[in-house]
């Protein structure tokens, strides 16, 4: 029964544009069970803090303004819901909402009282989801609709997996966060680089964030270059190319090993070398953004900057199927290191017209495409076995992007 309830849940969501015009109630019920999600979300953070919170946002849960910003957004939700309820033939949007809102009002609502003691240790940063869902939706949902460059919903196709990887990646911060900073402490700990430290942390701030960008984007680019080019590394990132649609929400599509690996390399030079922590914490937030908007289906580039910084269209022609599109742009904010080692690909006001990964289809679903590059790998070998059994091994093709 729950699952044909969420069956047609999301056929709802997903309905033609025809059937979400204004006055039809579908507007209202999605936002109500949005604002529905978002009060029964921060209602969980209030009661089990220590459980769901990262410890640095968790003074902010139980002051006065956040518990009346949840009360509106509870009232806010029901107000819509009741709307949609109205207004719309199909009632699901506006019931789920509903249902969501006397659930997080069952839990005590706004005044919810917090159970266990607000320490550290382990815990799933389900505030942090909801906060960077909020903050970039809230920036990038109307930006696509205003410079829309692809006729595209936002519930287009495979946005629950890309949402999947977003929730994932936000809740699993804390473990994120340990293994990404595993390498650098290691650099740290067993390298001498109190003279080099001394010289970057006297550099006036806003030198200290460009060589920070600089650095990390020359890392970032010999490593998303080597992901593209040895095979067992390919099947990680073919993950992220295998998304068919572009916008704000895919660049969430990750594999969990491929961002601990990414993470934990490209932020060594700016961890370890002495940089402003609130250069560190500058440059979390640009690149965290910037890498949404690349992603972005946006249809304007300002072309003056175009030769200096990397620009959506820059991007998607990474992620683009046609032939010239292989293995282009690898450079996350800066187009110059394509330049000088040959992997620049710009055409003039032309745009990748499809997206995917097709010389080695990526299976759908969240854990079918987590496993994915170790079944391959198990495959290939088996294949390898099998041609050359006296040496157990063999030369495997590689599944390169298309």
């Amino acid at each position: 029964m729950l699952n044909q309830f969420t069956t047609v849940l999301i056929n709802e969501l997903e309905s033609p544009q025809v059937a979400r015009g204004l006055g039809s109630g579908w507007v209202s019920g999605a936002l109500g069970l949005l604002l529905a999600i978002a009060g029964l979300v921060a209602v969980l953070c209030m009661r089990f803090p220590q459980l769901l919170t990262a410890p640095e946002i968790r003074a902010a849960v139980d002051v006065v303004l956040f518990r009346m910003v949840v009360h509106g957004v509870l009232i806010s939700g029901f107000v819509l819901a009741s709307m949609s309820l109205l207004l719309r033939q199909h009632k699901v949007l506006g019931l789920t909402a509903v249902i969501l809102i006397l659930l997080a009002l069952a839990l005590g609502g706004s005044q919810v009282r917090a159970e266990g003691e607000l320490t550290s240790g382990v815990y799933f940063g389900l505030d942090w989801f909801m906060l960077n869902l909020m903050l970039t939706g809230i920036i990038f949902l109307p930006l696509e609709r205003i410079f829309q460059r692809r006729p595209q919903s936002v519930f287009r196709s495979e946005w629950r997996e890309d949402l999947f990887y977003f929730l994932i990646s936000s809740i699993m911060v804390q473990s994120l966060t340990f293994m990404s900073l595993a390498p650098s402490h290691y650099v740290a700990g067993n390298f001498d680089l109190a003279a080099v430290q001394s010289i970057v942390a006297s550099q006036p701030l806003w030198l200290q964030f460009f060589e920070v960008m600089l650095l990390t984007d020359l890392v970032q680019y010999w490593l998303h270059r080597v992901f593209h080019k040895v095979p067992f590394l390919w099947r990680f990132h073919a993950i992220h190319h295998s998304a068919q649609s572009l916008d704000w929400l895919a660049g969430s599509r990750m594999h969990f090993i491929e961002i601990i690996f990414l993470r934990s390399l490209t932020i060594i030079p700016m961890n370890v070398l002495g940089y402003e922590q609130s250069v560190i914490y500058a440059y979390l937030i640009v690149v965290y953004l910037y890498s949404t908007y690349i992603h972005s289906n946006v249809k304007f580039d300002i072309e003056c900057l175009k030769p200096f910084i990397v620009t959506p269209r820059f991007h998607h022609w990474h992620h683009g199927l046609e032939r010239e599109a292989i293995d282009v742009n690898f450079a996350i904010h800066f187009p110059l290191f394509d330049r000088l080692f040959g992997t620049y690909y710009m055409p003039q006001d032309k745009w990748p017209q499809a997206y995917g990964v097709c010389s080695s289809p990526v299976p759908t679903g969240y854990w079918k495409q987590f496993m994915y590059p170790f079944r391959g790998y198990i495959k290939e070998t088996e294949n390898a076995n099998q041609r050359n059994p006296s040496t157990g091994s063999g030369q495997s093709d590689k599944s390169t992007q298309m």
